[in-house]
This record gives structure tokens, sequence and C-alpha cells, in this order.
């Protein structure tokens, strides 16, 4: 399938305070966190949480997994989610918001914390992430899901451990298992080519400048390499923080010239964390992002 004519929204990208205001949370913006007010709105009805399960022995190797309500079908496609914070920050906790909206729609959702710099460096926590795959993998059938469903999802940093993991064997490969036994795999708001790296924390994460050119998606996704059977790539179009022409707009080209089913979509009503929060119950109006992750993970296999 052709990567389709990036679509856009004509609309003003609304700044963080803008969007709180519009919610009536101005008030609170200064007491709480952006996310702690957005995970406030999560339902408990649309879910079923297995909190803090270990995937590994180290202490940030531990997941939560959002079951949909009602019965299991046993074949309900399974994602796992990796959140970004430049590799060096984050909470599984923090992304409640995002493992209810997809099980609201059907999809087991696994949201996993892995290891951080400066405590690790690259590829540590690409070897977290691949455990927490396969951890996932090995219990899609208990969870309800189906292994032949299998995804990977990230935002921001979280994006790009979800493309080296498909698009690189290295990582899934030393966990016994390999980019094609993905069903696919969905970047939103991805870096997936920042060499030379500039931002101290990336630095720190990467080993600046002993950073090897292998480290960067995109130079995977110019190698016919094995990799996972259909992508999807969502970025806003006005990121200030990573550049969506660098990035995912080079990475579905470079995808589309090795034969792999690429949708891209770029999204004008909403900026680098924008693009993540739309997800929440309470910013869904922003932009269609959860109907179109959620569309994407349920499609029938190929």
């Amino acid at each position: 399938m052709n990567t389709p004519p990036p679509r856009f929204i004509p609309s003003p990208a609304p700044t963080r305070r803008r969007w709180l205001a519009l919610l009536g949370l101005a008030p609170l913006l200064q007491a709480c966190s952006p996310l702690r007010l957005i995970n406030a709105t999560v339902p408990g009805d649309t879910h079923t949480l297995q909190a803090d399960l270990a995937y590994g022995s180290a202490a940030r190797q531990r997941a939560d997994v959002y079951l949909p309500a009602g019965p299991s079908s046993g074949d309900a496609p399974i994602a796992v989610f990796f959140y970004g914070g430049s590799w060096s920050s984050g909470e599984r906790a923090d992304y409640r918001f995002v493992g209810e909206a997809l099980a609201s729609r059907g999809i087991v959702t696994v949201v996993a914390d892995y290891r951080l710099s400066p405590e690790v460096r690259y590829p540590v926590f690409l070897q977290d992430c691949a455990l927490a795959v396969r951890w996932a993998a090995g219990r899609a059938a208990a969870f309800g899901a189906s292994r032949e469903r299998l995804f990977v999802v990230g935002h921001s940093a979280g994006a790009y451990n979800a493309a080296m993991l498909a698009l690189d064997p290295r990582w899934l490969g030393g966990v016994g298992l390999s980019p094609g036994q993905l069903a696919g795999w969905v970047g939103l708001a991805g870096p997936y080519d920042f060499l030379p790296i500039g931002v101290p924390e990336v630095k720190t994460a990467f080993n600046w400048p002993d950073t090897p050119a292998d480290s960067q998606p995109l130079f995977h996704a110019a190698a016919p390499a094995p990799s996972a059977r259909r992508v999807l790539l969502l970025a806003a179009r006005s990121d200030t923080l990573v550049n969506p022409q660098r990035n995912s707009v080079a990475m579905a080209r470079a995808l589309q010239r090795q034969g792999a089913r690429v949708d891209l979509e770029l999204l004008d009503r909403v900026g680098h964390a924008t693009l993540i929060g739309a997800m929440a119950r309470p910013l869904r109006g922003l932009a269609p992002v959860l109907d179109r992750v959620s569309g994407f993970l349920r499609q029938p296999s190929a």
C-alpha cells in the first residue's frame, strides 16, 4: 500500500496553557502536572488494570497491563507502548490515559518502564524494551490477545525505541524474537535521525560523540532487513522539538523504498507533547490520534 499524502487539519496548534484553559483547568496548572490532570479523567469501567508486573529483575523492568472490559475474544491486538522523555525521564503511571484509551478500543495495552540515562546508556534501554516485548508476547494468550497481532508503539523517545526494535534485528534477536514476528509498529513524533546530538540529556544517553551511525532508525530503514509488516507514522507538522520532515517523512520514504506498507499523517492542531495528549478523553478533539492508532492496530492481519 502506497503512503497517502499527508493530511492537514487547518487550525493553529494550541499552547499548553490554552488547551488547559479550554478545559477549565488553568487554575490548577500551577498545582498539578498536565499528565496528572489528564490521568484524573481516566474512567475505571473501560478496562481492567494489572499493575506493577515484572518483566525482568531490574527495578525499572516493570509494566502495567490494560485489558479491555468485558468478555475476551482471545484474539485481541496487543500493543507494547513506550513513552518518551529523552531517555532520561518518564514513568509508566503517567501514561495511564494511553493504556485506557487503547483498551477502550479493544486493544490489550502494555505500558512498560525501561531503565534511563544516566543510570544506563545506549543500547541498554533498547535491550529492556526488547525484554518487555518478549514478556508480552509470551503472555498474550493469558491476556486474551493474539501473539500474531503484536505491535510496538511509542511516542518521542519511545517511538525511537519502537522503531529500533522493528528495524534493527539485534534487539529482538537478543531475546529470541525477530522483527518479522511483529504485526507492525507505530511511531508518534519519533526521532529517527538525530546525529549530531545537541541536547545534553541525549548526549549522555547516547555517549556522544562516540555514537555509532547504526544507532539511528533511519540507518536501518534504508537497508533491506527483516521488519514488521505494517507501519503507522504520525507527527505534528508544527513540531519544533523533533522535525517531522527530517524524521517521520524521511522514515516513511525510506521504508516505502524497501516495499514496506506505511501510513503517514501530519497533523496541524497539535505539537510534540499534545500529539500524545490527544489520546486523552478531554483532548481528543485536538486531533484524531486515537482513531488513527486504534484503527491501525485493529486492522486484520495480512
